[in-house]
């Protein structure tokens, strides 16, 4: 007799993942035999991070479990089958294809689905919910032939939404009928803050409108018309007006649902029948349905505890505080963030200037945080949301908690980490506390934040907490009196910054003089291509010469990037967007004769993908004799200057900037640098060639250019700062010189501008400082050692070209000029594509069978 138990989850999203997860983790799972019901086509993904699916992150990026995981743990899952009924007496769950799952505990986690107003029009094509991947293929799918987008709410998941529109390159507008954005979460002044930094990005920012119907034409979206008599044009709408428990499983087969919607649960997340339990947003405890993920993973992990047996653990007062980048905005609201609380005082910070508000609620005996706002920066969301929830006492003046440090000034700067008390909370996702963190540092002798990631699961989450985490690490090795190391690897004990400055000081010239000098061992892949880049900086030689070669990483080694397949992509250089119809022509040439596929790049220049090594050679020379440079998309190194058609066509340009790209871009291509580097001109305040998300980006005045610094277009977005304003071209080109070699000198590996600027002590005061003012007196310096660079130039491609030993470096096979055997294409769009893992299996599965039979 089997005396296995039967559990059933219906639900594959991320808390139905997280219980499964945490039962097959634990000594929970002895017993049960699990079977999973998701009615997804692709398994369980974070949703949290939806939006990253449009940022190049992809639908595999979002992937929390695999088919293989799922099988290892002993777990069935059941992809694609819907469950439609709940038999109670029975004890079975049947699906959509008619198949009847028996249980003796059943979960339900079925989560939510978007609430969609019901307004004439909704109908129509052109109209999307902002839900799933499904969802996000769909809405990618349509957009690509239209221009304009509207988002029908402006919460947290309406401006996710207007961030995926305007990433693929809509015109964007968002629609909320609330005076301000997010109302849920900041007030009136932080809601205005937040749209002035949104229509800065040029997002059309509708709030206080109530949308009456969608306009429709031939069976599609044209606008939509609001209940003032206005209208807006646009020719697709994405919902995203809040969500309803799916509760649909509960209602129908008699279990307890509660007066505004979600199937009601105990305080360990029991339904009305005692063998069903109901977790995340289907459920509902205390009259309230919870739309975050923290509160699900904490269901999930209660209701764990209660299949093996119970537990101390039951569902208490949910934190609904919240951290997010919205349209690359920081936004954070967290504990009473309104003032509700009887006698409740508030500090404030506006700065319009910098698009900062921040505000602290503060007790009536002014002794207590009870929670606040932020917008524009949230860098101490996590510090303050730990002072509210341990009732850490207020420091005598707490506007020191929401100022910034000024150079020179005892005051700002927020909180240590080290006057945090061991019960603050620095993990909501995994509930971990700063003393929880403490003591695996202490008795796991943790020594980097990786570490204490794995060991704590802090930082793992959503990752908000990362910098926090970091943080109390160093506080803690310092108490420990531990050293803590800040070589590159474990081959060097200095930093890059320290190792460029031994570098230049003692103008050493090859690794191997590095090594002897300062170092130890052979290398390793950190250091050799750290050093390489120092020594690229400085001295600018070419970097497959005899000294360097070895030193590259793959695509450098390559000069060129190398894809999932293995073959690698082609970018010459366009300086300034602006390219010839004649080398227009011949990339076309060399897509066609070499089987590229061919694509424009988001920075100006055509991208040709799918080149074996032993093409590239033939690929370059053809592009060179047709003008062309190496455009370095291989390198930790300028990459380009974008820029709109500014004054030479535009009616409202008000300086070339065309010209002025180019000789930016010629000036600096080329220049190595701890990370990649982008720039822009733009030709007026319209800004068509986005300045202010690159490296360094001019936007022209009347009097000449506004300069910004520090911007990035990263996985993590932030922008540029102003530097100097209204500058002729020399003075641009003086004052660039200097912030980028101040920043080469003084940067970690890898590290952006953005992020270093950050970590500036000073911030952008102290490099206006530096770069402006010269007071540290080393401008003439600076300008040095770019001129050097930009004398000693070369295109890598020209020069290997000319090397025939060089060019043996480009063959797939060390005894044989023979191209790669193994790359597999699929055709798409009149074009072909890698093939994926399951199509290569697919086309070579027949030959295996083939040689087996023989």
């Amino acid at each position: 007799m089997n005396s296995r138990r039967r559990l059933v989850v219906v639900g594959n999203g991320m808390v139905g993942h997280r219980f499964v997860d945490q039962l097959t983790s634990g000594p929970q799972s002895d017993g049960w035999d699990v079977t999973v019901f998701c009615d997804e086509t692709r398994l369980a993904y974070d949703r949290v991070n939806l939006s990253k699916f449009f940022e190049g992150q992809g639908a595999d990026g979002l992937t929390l479990a695999t088919a293989e995981h799922y099988a290892a743990a002993g777990v069935r899952v059941l992809v694609g089958q819907n469950a439609v009924a709940v038999d109670r007496a029975a004890k079975v769950v049947r699906s959509s294809t008619g198949q009847a799952v028996p249980y003796d505990r059943l979960v339900l986690a079925t989560g939510s689905y978007p609430f969609v107003p019901a307004l004439e029009g909704r109908e129509a094509a052109g109209c999307f919910v902002y839900r799933t991947i499904a969802d996000l293929e769909a809405i990618r799918a349509y957009a690509a032939d239209v221009s304009v987008g509207a988002v029908v709410g402006g919460g947290l998941l309406g401006l996710e939404a207007a961030n995926a529109l305007r990433n693929l390159g809509l015109e964007t507008h968002v629609v909320e009928m609330a005076a301000r954005l997010m109302p849920l979460q900041v007030d009136e002044i932080g809601g205005a803050v937040l749209k002035r930094r949104i229509e800065a990005l040029g997002v059309g920012v509708h709030t206080g409108m109530a949308t009456k119907r969608i306009l429709v034409e031939e069976g599609r979206v044209v606008g939509l018309q609001f209940a003032d008599g206005g209208q807006l044009d646009t020719a697709m709408v994405v919902f995203s007006a809040g969500i309803r428990p799916r509760d649909e499983l509960g209602r129908a087969c008699g279990l307890a649902i509660a007066s505004r919607a979600g199937i009601v649960v105990d305080q360990h997340c029991r339904t009305s029948d005692p063998d069903i339990f109901a977790i995340g947003e289907c459920a509902s405890w205390d009259g309230r349905v919870y739309g975050l993920v923290a509160p699900g993973y904490r269901m999930a992990e209660i209701a764990v505890e209660q299949l093996g047996g119970g537990g101390d653990r039951h569902l208490t007062t949910f934190d609904m505080s919240t951290k997010l980048k919205l349209l690359g905005v920081d936004v954070a609201s967290f504990g009473d963030a309104f003032g509700l609380d009887a006698g409740a005082h508030t500090v404030s910070l506006v700065d319009t200037v910098a698009g900062v508000y921040k505000r602290l609620v503060v007790s009536a005996d002014k002794q207590r945080l009870l929670g606040g706002i932020l917008v524009g920066d949230a860098a101490a969301y996590n510090q303050l949301l730990a002072m509210v929830q341990t009732r850490t006492a207020l420091p005598a003046e707490p506007d020191e908690l929401i100022l910034p440090r000024r150079e020179g000034s005892t005051r700002g700067g927020g909180l240590s980490p080290a006057n945090l008390p061991a019960e603050a909370l620095i993990c909501s996702c995994h509930n971990v506390s700063k003393g929880e963190i403490c003591e695996a540092i202490a008795t796991k002798n943790l020594l980097d934040v990786p570490s204490v990631k794995k060991c704590t699961k802090a930082g793992s989450g959503c990752g908000s907490c990362s910098t926090l985490v970091g943080e109390i690490l160093k506080v803690e090795l310092k108490k420990a009196g531990v050293t803590v190391n800040h070589g590159i690897c474990e081959h060097f004990p200095h930093s890059r910054q320290e190792l460029f400055h031994l570098v230049r000081v003692k103008r050493h010239r090859t690794f191997d003089e590095v090594a002897e000098a300062h170092g130890k061992g052979a290398g390793c892949e950190i250091c050799k291509p750290a050093v390489a880049s120092i020594l690229a900086s400085l001295w600018n030689e070419y970097v497959l010469g005899p000294d360097h070669a070895g030193l590259q990483d793959t695509n450098d080694r390559a000069l060129a990037n190398m894809q999932r397949d293995g073959t690698y992509s082609v970018v010459p250089r366009v300086p300034g967007g602006e390219i010839t119809p004649r080398q227009l022509i011949v990339l076309g040439e060399v897509a066609e004769r070499f089987g590229l596929y061919s694509k424009i790049t988001g920075a100006q220049r055509v991208d040709l993908f799918g080149a074996t090594l032993d093409q590239l050679p033939a690929i370059w020379r053809q592009l060179i004799a047709a003008g062309f440079e190496s455009g370095h998309a291989y390198g930790k190194a300028l990459r380009t200057v974008k820029s709109c058609v500014g004054s030479t066509w535009c009616r409202f340009g008000v300086q070339d900037s065309v010209s002025f790209a180019i000789r930016l871009e010629n000036r600096y291509k080329g220049l190595r640098s701890p990370h990649k580097l982008k720039a822009a001109a733009s030709g007026c305040a319209r800004e068509c060639a986005e300045a202010q998300g690159k490296d360094f980006g001019v936007i022209a005045t009347e009097k000449g250019y506004n300069l910004y610094v520090c911007g990035n277009g990263g996985m993590k977005p932030q922008h540029a700062q102003l530097l100097a304003s209204d500058l002729d071209e020399d003075t641009v080109l003086r004052y660039v010189d200097r912030f980028l070699m101040f920043y080469v000198r003084t940067a970690d590996r890898l590290e952006r501008t953005a992020t270093w600027l950050n970590k500036l002590e000073g911030g952008i005061e102290y490099l206006r400082r530096v770069v402006v003012d010269d007071a540290l007196g080393i401008a003439a310096e600076l300008e040095a050692e770019m001129k050097n660079v930009v004398d000693t130039y070369q295109c890598e491609w020209t020069t290997t070209l000319g090397d025939p030993d060089k060019l043996k470096m480009f063959r797939t096979f060390v005894n044989s000029d023979a191209p790669d055997p193994g790359i597999v294409r699929v055709p798409l769009r009149q074009q072909h594509r890698p093939a994926t893992v399951e199509e290569r299996q697919s086309m070579v599965r027949p030959a295996e069978t083939d040689r087996r039979a023989q």
